[in-house]
């Protein structure tokens, strides 16, 4: 079938699409490589992962481009990554969100009213759960108390794409993705950060003094989810809005202190700290509970973070080197 991918050269994307490919797929790739850091790691990552991609520079919050693109490749299934990412970021650039994770989902959906598909599952966020929160966090909570502009923007979407499926008969699922890691993932997360700050002798900021958990899942685990998620579409049966909401986690919240000794282990050297205090946005926990992907797709994350870190710390040794 043919599968239109957007984020693409994303770290979650450029993984998909490898996936997707892999089993056979067609797949038109849409990323517009912007600089929220540095976007020669994307096509890095998309020459190293998936550089049969069919892949188009292209702005989803261009409606006439995107509209023009979507006419032309008429997929059957969307799987929407695209978003502009990081809770600290929206913060800093709250626009950035409004243009990209608002106007671009709009369009998004938009082009599948216009051009009926079978399936749109796109990216959602743990941050959805914000002031709301409790362990697990299960999809049955509300996600009415946001605590940054990133998270609102998640939230807003699954109640955009809800709307769609009950106005337009959209069958849409959302996957609320939990700190995903692995090689060749984002720079401005910690499981990078960490990994070169200590591999290079320089210090890390260990906020909340390090009274944090969360719940990092293994980019092969993710990728699985998604596969599952999208050969999984919702029914209609003519009443309910055909849309449906699952956690990508890896079920199993680890200690801050414990991710720092197992990077520490892998590095061979030990962590210089900057302590500080949690900072506005954040979420002191994230724990997925992943019952309701199981029993829909089969989903069972596999890697833990002792198995899962070393190969992040041995990659970025290995892509950096001096650059560490």
């Amino acid at each position: 079938m043919t599968i239109l991918l957007t984020g693409a050269a994303g770290f979650i994307g450029a993984n998909v699409a490898r996936a997707l490919l892999a089993r056979g797929e067609r797949v038109v790739g849409v990323d517009n490589y912007n600089d929220y850091y540095d976007p020669q790691i994307k096509r890095d990552r998309v020459a190293a992962l998936c550089p049969t991609l069919d892949l188009r520079t292209l702005d989803i919050a261009d409606k006439p481009a995107f509209d023009a693109l979507f006419a032309e490749v008429k997929p059957r299934r969307v799987v929407h990554l695209a978003a502009q990412a990081g809770v600290r970021y929206s913060l800093q650039n709250p626009y950035a969100y409004l243009t990209s994770n608002w106007l671009g989902f709009l369009n998004v959906l938009e082009a599948c009213r216009a051009h009926p598909v079978e399936h749109l599952v796109y990216a959602s966020s743990s941050s959805v759960y914000g002031g709301n929160a409790r362990s697990p966090f299960d999809e049955a909570q509300t996600v009415d108390r946001p605590l940054s502009l990133y998270a609102a923007s998640k939230a807003s979407n699954e109640l955009m794409a809800h709307c769609y499926a009950h106005l337009y008969r959209i069958r849409a699922t959302g996957l609320r993705f939990f700190t995903v890691y692995g090689p060749w993932g984002r720079p401005d997360m910690a499981p990078l950060l960490f990994s070169r700050a200590i591999l290079a002798g320089r210090a890390i900021d260990v906020f909340n003094h390090g009274r944090m958990r969360r719940d990092f899942t293994h980019i092969d685990d993710i990728v699985a989810g998604v596969l599952g998620a999208l050969d999984t579409v919702p029914a209609d049966d003519g009443t309910a809005p055909p849309c449906a909401v699952y956690n990508l986690g890896n079920h199993r919240p680890v200690e801050l202190e414990h991710f720092i000794r197992v990077i520490e282990r892998a590095a061979g050297r030990a962590a210089i700290r900057n302590d500080k205090p949690m900072q506005p946005g954040d979420m002191p926990e994230t724990s997925a509970a992943v019952d309701r992907a199981r029993d829909a797709f089969g989903f069972e994350p596999a890697t833990t973070i002792d198995e899962g870190m070393p190969g992040v710390v041995a990659w970025c040794r290995e892509y950096f080197g001096d650059r560490l």
